[in-house]
């Protein structure tokens, strides 16, 4: 069981539980030469980092493409090989002198470990983060290993996104190109928090994170969770409120962290990169999926700041029809759950927009002409191609709800008084997924079948007529709802759904029992946990049965809602166990609640001509 959980764990942030991959190991053996260096940090601190060369003589010299990583540069040895290097075969048979290295306080490297590490703005000779750490390896690299062309790129995925991001901070001169893919942005609205709400589904993973290490080692050094079951759902509910949890204990440093810090205070704002990245004068290519259930924050906030604070950078984003990773070795047909979205997804960015990315910047090749925004439309399932994102020429529309649970563009709603309402029960939460596994987040739920949600008394359904046109989102969302609670606390969930029609296709990839018609796919969803609907910093209960304003930050869509299909919008109260429940009575800390303050509250959704509830969307012709 502890085997199977530790393969579990590090293939879910590795990104290579359900990414098709070859092993090259034999290949990479006869064509590269390895090396294994201890690079001293400014501090005095060790930093263990693996060298792959090429062999050949052709192409040399070589450009240096480098990985930072807290999930280990195995495998350890000089003479071990792994069965992959770099982000690509493609990249990888081109010829680079790839290098890994564990950073501070992780695997074989000395320090301590300190999760998203906070960025210093003003160093002294000794002050030390994650940017420094780059800085120092870039220079010792470039001065040290043979036959490379004193240029330095960079990648990673997920928690290795967020060490490229911060690296493209060292300003190293010979780094010329940094590629942040599904990179952590904020912790306290990536992976662990979605707008101030504990993602609960990370609950059984953050052991990976909360202890130390003593010494190198090459195993895993923290303890497995063992739940006993693979139901969730009733997992979570029976272990009560968050304070019942034993298994993560005084020296579990990160959980007691999270415990300690509800709210975005300093040590949250602090670990957060997006308002450091300034000073960026070297290419930036970042990478994320539509439906990645991890880092979907990061990449498109990255992106944003990036484009606002350094104009005349490179930077461009690649966003496609991908969940957590999927681009990097995903072959074939792509898809998400029960949806398919079309051949050969992940081989196009990686052979025509990440191979020539690098080798214009690290081998001075031809640029192709890539858009600034490279944008897949998993709707029409095609890729569109903008000059900047959010698209200038779009629209600014409003999608309103009615009394009648319809969905309508800029109509607003007439009836007065006019309300919606349903009761959240904290004992019976409403599940994210219609079946829920242990283990992490599972991907397919960003694309998932809504109806199961739909059938419930405790979730609203407002939708469009039939879509007599195409009609395309491309921007970014803002839910504004006007809401009443006989509470003192909620969260509120909004999610965007494509409707099929009921004679959609069948997709090949399915079972038999899977029907698409009138299937409805979650396009978008979120979560704000309504103590801090004014600020994140400073939460402050419900007054019971006033009507407040609760506004929704949704992530960007570039999604068309085809001739046919409907547009859909549920709203609810409890998305378990993805999300802890709250409950629902005000408490300084949701981590701390007793089992007395978990309560029912009946929860109004106002669609009147005073409060009317919409959604402010960006829409193309």
């Amino acid at each position: 069981m502890q085997k199977r959980l530790l393969i579990f764990m590090m293939a879910l942030f590795v990104c290579l539980s359900v990414l098709a991959q070859k092993d090259n190991t034999a290949w990479i053996k006869k064509n590269y030469s390895k090396s294994e260096h201890y690079i001293t940090m400014r501090d005095g601190v060790e930093l263990y980092t693996a060298v792959y060369s090429p062999k050949s003589k052709k192409g040399r010299p070589y450009p240096i493409l480098m990985k930072r990583t807290c999930y280990s540069s195995r495998p350890y040895g000089a003479d071990q090989f792994p069965s992959r290097l770099g982000p690509s075969d493609e990249l990888m048979e081109d010829g680079y002198i790839f290098v890994y290295q564990d950073v501070r306080g992780r695997w074989m490297s000395d320090g301590t470990f300190d999760n998203m590490r906070p960025q210093v703005e003003r160093k002294s000779d000794k002050d030390i983060d994650e940017s420094t750490d780059t800085y120092d390896t870039i220079d010792w690299l470039i001065n040290n290993i043979p036959n490379n062309n004193g240029k330095v790129g960079q990648w990673g995925v997920s928690y290795p996104g967020f060490y490229t991001i911060v690296g493209a901070l060292s300003r190293h001169p010979a780094l010329k190109a940094s590629s942040p893919q599904a990179p952590i942005g904020d912790f306290y609205f990536d992976d662990f928090h979605h707008n101030g709400a504990y993602v609960l589904g990370y609950y059984p993973i953050t052991t990976v994170f909360s202890w130390q290490k003593e010494g190198r080692t090459t195993e895993s050094w923290y303890p497995y969770y063992q739940p006993g079951t693979q139901d969730g759902y009733q997992h979570f509910l029976e272990m009560g409120p968050l304070k019942n949890q034993t298994f993560y204990d005084e020296n579990a440093f990160f959980f007691n962290q999270l415990v300690e810090h509800p709210d975005y205070d300093e040590f949250w704002q602090k670990r957060s990169v997006i308002p450091h990245l300034t000073g960026v004068d070297h290419a930036v290519m970042t990478v994320g999926g539509w439906f990645d259930a991890e880092d979907l924050y990061g990449p498109l906030n990255i992106y944003k700041t990036l484009e606002k604070y350094n104009p005349n950078a490179f930077n461009m984003i690649v966003m496609g029809p991908w969940s957590h990773g999927d681009w990097a070795r995903r072959t074939g047909m792509q898809t998400i759950g029960h949806v398919a979205f079309g051949e050969g997804i992940s081989e196009y960015y990686r052979s025509e927009v990440e191979y020539p990315f690098f080798s214009h910047f690290l081998k001075d090749r031809p640029m192709p002409e890539l858009p600034e925004a490279l944008m897949f439309d998993p709707g029409k399932k095609r890729w569109d191609r903008y000059m900047q994102w959010p698209p200038k020429e779009a629209n600014d529309k409003k999608l309103y709800i009615h009394a009648d649970g319809s969905l309508r563009f800029d109509e607003a709603p007439s009836a007065n008084a006019s309300f919606s309402e349903y009761v959240s029960d904290p004992a019976k939460p409403v599940p994210y997924m219609p079946y829920v596994k242990m283990g992490g987040t599972p991907r397919r739920y960003m694309a998932d079948d809504q109806r199961f949600a739909s059938q419930r008394p405790d979730v609203l359904v407002f939708q469009t007529e039939v879509l007599t046109e195409d009609t395309k989102l491309a921007g970014e969302i803002m839910a504004r709802l006007k809401v009443a609670t006989t509470g003192t606390d909620a969260d509120f969930i909004v999610k965007l759904i494509d409707v099929y029609p009921g004679d959609h296709e069948q997709y090949d990839h399915n079972p038999n029992f899977i029907k698409m018609g009138g299937f409805q796919q979650m396009v978008r969803s979120e979560v704000i946990r309504g103590r801090y609907r004014n600020s994140f910093s400073e939460p402050e209960p419900f007054v019971p049965n006033a009507i407040t304003d609760v506004d929704l930050r949704i992530q960007d869509v570039n999604h068309t809602f085809k001739k046919g299909h409907r547009i859909m919008v549920q709203i609810q109260s409890t998305w378990f166990p993805f999300i802890d429940r709250n409950p629902q009575t005000y408490v300084p800390n949701i981590f701390k609640a007793e089992e007395e303050d978990f309560v029912k509250a009946t929860m109004r959704i106002y669609h009147d001509p005073a409060y009317p509830t919409h959604l402010e969307v960006q829409t193309l012709n």
